[in-house]
């Protein structure tokens, strides 16, 4: 699947800031606002931008690794659990996205159960699992670009429906690892570097952790475009993460980055149309190991840094109010002319 994703217009980008430093205020006084205000009216092209019907879509996925190996130190069907409380409302992400008005979705992307029909449940199942990539790839090519598609067309969906804005997270029990691997391939940096507790791992569970995920790694080292990578390591939800950031894009929607996993669905989002990143907002910087180093390889900064390390989209879902905020002073404030105020 294609993505014709544009590089962000720049047409506006003087009227823009000149908009954000005439406001009644010292210039670069609301800080990362003004920054966020700036990139807002650029995707949208406007000088008078909206966020419209925000969202947050949690993709949940197992890993055939973790049936094998011990890469994590919960059980597969913890994953399946976790979806069940998501749709009763009982997880962080759940509060989050009330408490703020965004609206959720999950999205069964390979979940090893079957769930009974429920309309608050997306089944975009490929099916129950990954295979484990310490054997195999985890995905063959046509799983995974079906996953990427799917990705996609969930949030063909959601725009439809009128949300300009989306943020992602993930479910999946042994995503920690397959991210891990994930971005040493993509950043070339040491899986000592990129491998970090997950769920919970002790330092003695890490670096067996470690040791499993180099057996992977020299089993799958001929691989070198993004396909075959994100195929050998990746989860449905991570590879159906990839083709939603692709999709959004295209559409020229806001995208807002959580942590770690989904920046390493970035990662291969970025590493198939490097203007995916135009549209990219990120809400804060993990306190999963090698988060930062990714946000370093991508040359971009958090919004904040509250020392999560949650996944589900947590992080994106406390930042979308500080995106509507800054949006909000872009519009609403009044300008030095405007209230007759004196400007120096």
């Amino acid at each position: 699947m294609e993505f014709n994703i544009q590089a962000l217009s720049l047409k506006l980008k003087k009227e823009i800031q000149h908009k954000i430093d005439f406001k009644t205020k010292p210039t670069g006084s609301l800080g990362v606002l003004e920054e966020i205000a700036l990139k807002i009216g650029s995707i949208q092209n406007s000088l008078t931008p909206i966020i419209s019907k925000p969202a947050i879509v949690v993709f949940a996925g197992d890993h055939g690794v973790v049936k094998n190996q011990p890469v994590s130190p919960f059980p597969q069907e913890v994953t399946a659990q976790m979806v069940f409380n998501f749709l009763q409302g009982g997880a962080a992400i759940n509060v989050f996205t009330k408490l703020n008005k965004i609206q959720l979705k999950v999205v069964d992307a390979g979940v090893n159960f079957e769930f009974e029909k429920d309309s608050k449940l997306i089944d975009a199942k490929i099916k129950k699992g990954t295979e484990d990539y310490t054997i195999s790839g985890a995905m063959t090519l046509e799983e995974c670009s079906k996953a990427i598609e799917k990705g996609a067309e969930i949030v063909t969906k959601i725009y439809s429906e009128g949300c300009n804005t989306i943020g992602f997270g993930e479910m999946g029990i042994g995503n920690t690892a397959s991210a891990s691997l994930l971005m040493s391939a993509f950043t070339k940096e040491p899986l000592e570097v990129c491998t970090g507790k997950g769920t919970g791992h002790t330092e003695e569970g890490v670096l067996n952790k470690i040791e499993i995920l180099k057996k992977a790694q020299e089993l799958h080292k001929g691989a070198s475009d993004p396909l075959h990578i994100l195929a050998n390591y990746g989860g449905f939800e991570i590879a159906m993460m990839t083709g939603a950031m692709l999709q959004a894009a295209t559409l020229k929607m806001c995208i807002v980055i959580d942590g770690f996993i989904v920046t390493v669905a970035l990662l291969a989002a970025f590493a198939k149309n490097k203007n995916v990143l135009d549209y990219c907002l990120f809400a804060h910087n993990s306190g999963e190991k090698g988060h930062q180093k990714m946000l370093d390889y991508l040359k971009v900064k958090p919004i904040v840094n509250l020392g999560l390390r949650l996944g589900e989209g947590t992080g994106a879902a406390l930042v979308i109010p500080t995106i509507k905020a800054a949006v909000a002073f872009f519009n609403e404030m009044a300008s030095f002319e405007s209230a007759g105020v004196t400007n120096k």
